[in-house]
């Protein structure tokens, strides 16, 4: 980690961390971080109960998963406008222009609702054809995409408005309607998935229902769950007595939108860019063979719990940053930047740690199959090691968005994904024959591609605006 310490030197990380920040940094933190950590489980447990019924119906799910990321990226880009938009207002105390900007983030919900459900759902059939999904699990693969897809009006808003809330510094409201969400989609993943069946409890046998709807069952049950949580979060946001939306003009609103819009354009560039990219990436992946798409599947699965700290970090420096950034206050903007990057780094220490530790193990969560077992735990390990640096850039974006400034993140992210991830994938897989190792060996040199561009950017004092598109600072 010598190296990191060296990038990351500033005349300002030579001043003490800053304990005085820590219950702030983690009050907010902690919330999305649980949010996150259930979505995970969630996703575990799906992954789980679909890997009994093969490894066909494995792959099956996590052929389209990508485009999952692609479809969520894009529309939290546009959120991060709203969020450092609102946050800078709040931190100005301009309450009346935060709470504008809420009914601009209704008109955006809807807006962007609306169109990915009539796109994704008419293009259905087409995804798996485009993703090259084994033709014995294409049919499979583009019904699961079709269900899952349908309510995408109530999941913009549960992305949008939940942002709204974060930027407002209220991380438990969305977290609360995001274990609620999760908890549904276990629940009804249990009745829906399984045909009736007699399960043995404390001894007893007992009779339970079961649909028996297969990977269908597992699409029904996310569906209901998201429409839930979009429905919940938009009661919350309706009730908040910071950012609610009501009496608000749901017109568009050049004032508001403008703004948010210069800084949410490159982040969501940035995030379609990369998230075709994974696309992209689980092509060439999904062309190896089924069980490099089920290992691939399932270390992604694992792989995600371990980046929870990171993405939690992420958002809590965002809302604060913009926080200081609208309050004009530069000593505590730089005293978050200090103590966030060694929190961060520690943090993804420990959980790069326990992912190489713990890999054989969780995979064995999901899958019996020797095969894939292998070949996922090694790919797990690989990346183990690359987490404490991937955690610099992500939690140095996170304190680029607060500020608005979203446009070197947008060339550091891209250079990434395809300068170094796509095209080393494309060699290695295409042109060399290699398998899902050599494609998970350019996803790290990906991340390592961020740490550096992102910590050198930081170490110049670049990352700090200097100008602000909200009130004209200069």
């Amino acid at each position: 980690m010598r190296g990191m310490a060296v990038l990351l030197r500033t005349e300002g990380d030579m001043k003490r961390f800053d304990y005085g920040m820590l219950p702030v940094i983690l009050a907010l933190a902690w919330p999305t971080m649980l949010e996150q950590f259930m979505q995970t489980a969630v996703q575990y447990i799906d992954t789980a109960m679909v890997g009994t019924l093969g490894t066909q119906a494995t792959a099956a799910v996590g052929a389209t998963g990508t485009v999952n990321w692609l479809v969520n990226s894009t529309v939290s880009a546009l959120s991060v406008g709203f969020l450092a938009y609102i946050a800078q207002a709040l931190g100005a105390g301009e309450g009346e222009r935060a709470r504008r900007a809420s009914g601009q983030a209704v008109l955006a919900a809807v807006t962007v609702g609306l169109v990915f459900t009539f796109l994704l759902t008419g293009l259905s059939s087409r995804v798996p054809v485009w993703m090259r999904v084994d033709n014995a699990i294409r049919d499979m693969a583009a019904r699961y995409f079709l269900i899952l897809y349908t309510p995408m009006l109530f999941r913009s808003a549960s992305i949008i408005f939940g942002m709204v809330l974060r930027a407002a510094g209220d991380t438990k409201t969305p977290m609360r309607a995001g274990i609620a969400v999760n908890l549904i989609n276990i629940v009804l993943n249990y009745f829906l998935i399984y045909p009736t069946r007699t399960v043995s409890v404390f001894g007893a046998s007992i009779h339970v229902f079961g649909a028996g709807w297969g990977i269908e069952g597992a699409a029904v049950a996310s569906a209901v769950a998201y429409t839930f949580g979009g429905i919940v979060i938009t009661c919350m946001l309706w009730k908040h007595g910071t950012v609610s939306p009501r009496g608000q003009s749901f017109l568009p609103d050049p004032r508001v939108l403008k703004p948010c819009l210069r800084v949410a354009l490159p982040n969501m560039l940035q995030r379609f860019a990369t998230s075709f990219g994974y696309v992209a990436f689980a092509t060439m992946i999904n062309s190896i063979g089924e069980t490099a798409t089920a290992a691939h599947t399932i270390a992604n699965t694992v792989e995600s719990a371990f980046y929870i700290p990171g993405w939690g970090m992420q958002t809590a420096a965002a809302t604060l940053s913009g926080n200081a950034w609208g309050a004009r206050d530069d000593k505590r903007l730089d005293s978050l930047a200090r103590t966030f990057l060694p929190l961060e780094v520690g943090l993804m220490i420990v959980s790069g740690g326990l992912l190489f530790l713990f890999a054989p193990k969780l995979m064995l969560l999901f899958s019996k199959d020797p095969q894939v077992l292998a070949l996922g735990t090694t790919v797990l390990r690989m990346v183990a090691v690359s987490e404490p640096f991937y955690g610099v850039p992500i939690v140095i974006e996170g304190l680029m968005q607060g500020l608005g400034n979203t446009v070197a993140p947008f060339f550091y992210n891209v250079l990434g994904m395809w300068g170094a991830r796509i095209v080393g994938t494309y060699i290695c897989t295409q042109v060399l024959g290699y398998g899902l190792v050599s494609a998970w060996g350019c996803m790290i040199a990906h991340n390592m591609l961020l740490f550096v561009l992102f910590a050198l950017h930081y170490r110049s004092g670049r990352w700090k605006r200097k100008s602000d598109p909200y009130h004209g600072r200069g």
